[in-house]
């Protein structure tokens, strides 16, 4: 008769991330989110971003991609000949620079997280297995990262978008795919520590499988640098993702993203400067407030400082 055999971890061994504060939910992580100024003003710039693209009709009733010649280049309402009817002016084609700034949030955060998504599945799934195997399998993986890292980002996703024809799924697909190799060897480095733990050693011997040991007890410890890497690669992949659009790479018109604006403002930086001021503006912003959230990430997440020691009262950033 055969025993069934438990793979959780042995009783008294607690796994790493079963912490007090995972047990005290989202509750407790608010609480130290709004005591450090730098999380807070980072993580309401990216809630109002995302409410503002969500309720860009509602907020602003034109179409981005209507062309009214009787309106165009209309100043900010606050200059001399604005109109409170288009707050931040109009460009050159008519169209209201407040809705295109709204929609076109919606096409760069969907590039930024979808993109980010995609380089995160390629690079955990190869750091997982060249971490934990090692062998020549690490050898064939970290070459090809180090194949993928010595050619420039950007010029390498210029080639694949002008040979495959811009759109939004390819812009998405170019930039994870170039994007795995940080999450490659972040998440191996981190298992390289994590197999030779007591916790993984005893699941092995009580008979766990290498995909149990993975995924149960290796995975969940490696998912905090996974957020905090995750967060600053949404910011580079907005830039990216304008700067391709900027180029004509990206996305295209009469589709809206801040990068075709910048691009179509481009002409008028000196007699006009509001045309692609402002998207140069909600770019910098975004990215910003990303980067401030993600520096709290760390800081909250930091390995050496355990979380189960952090009160609420502790200042980050």
């Amino acid at each position: 008769m055969k025993t069934k055999i438990n793979q959780a971890a042995p009783t008294g061994t607690r796994e790493p991330w079963e912490s007090e504060a995972d047990r005290r939910g989202v509750r407790y992580w608010m609480e130290l989110l709004f005591k450090s100024p730098v999380g807070t003003v980072g993580f309401i710039i990216i809630v109002l971003v995302i409410l503002s693209s969500l309720l860009a009709g509602v907020i602003s009733p034109y179409d981005p991609a209507k062309i009214v010649y009787a309106d165009k280049l209309i100043p900010p309402a606050w200059c001399e000949g604005g109109s409170m009817a288009h707050l931040l002016g109009t460009d050159s084609l008519g169209r209201d620079l407040l809705t295109r700034i709204l929609v076109g949030a919606r096409v760069s955060l969907l590039v930024g997280i979808f993109s980010v998504v995609v380089a995160g599945v390629i690079g955990t799934s190869l750091g997982l297995v060249a971490g934990y195997y090692g062998s020549w399998i690490d050898s064939v993986i970290m070459r090809v990262a180090d194949a993928f890292h010595a050619i420039p980002r950007i010029l390498l996703a210029m080639v694949v978008l002008f040979v495959l024809g811009p759109s939004v799924l390819t812009l998405i697909m170019v930039i994870g795919v170039t994007n795995w190799v940080s999450y490659a060897r972040l998440i191996r480095g981190e298992v390289l520590t994590l197999k030779e733990k007591e916790f993984v050693k005893a699941s092995r011997t009580i008979g766990a499988g290498d995909g149990a040991i993975l995924m149960r007890h290796i995975l969940p410890n490696v998912f905090a640098q996974f957020i905090v890497v995750s967060t600053i690669s949404v910011a580079s992949s907005i830039i990216i993702e304008a700067t391709m659009s900027f180029l004509g790479l990206g996305i295209q018109p009469p589709d809206v993203s801040w990068g075709v604006m910048l691009a179509d403002g481009r002409n008028y930086l000196a007699t006009n400067w509001w045309v692609c001021t402002f998207p140069g503006v909600a770019i910098t912003v975004t990215v910003l407030g990303i980067m401030f959230l993600g520096n709290w990430l760390r800081d909250v997440l930091d390995p050496k400082k355990p979380r189960n020691s952090i009160k609420a009262g502790d200042h980050f950033g």
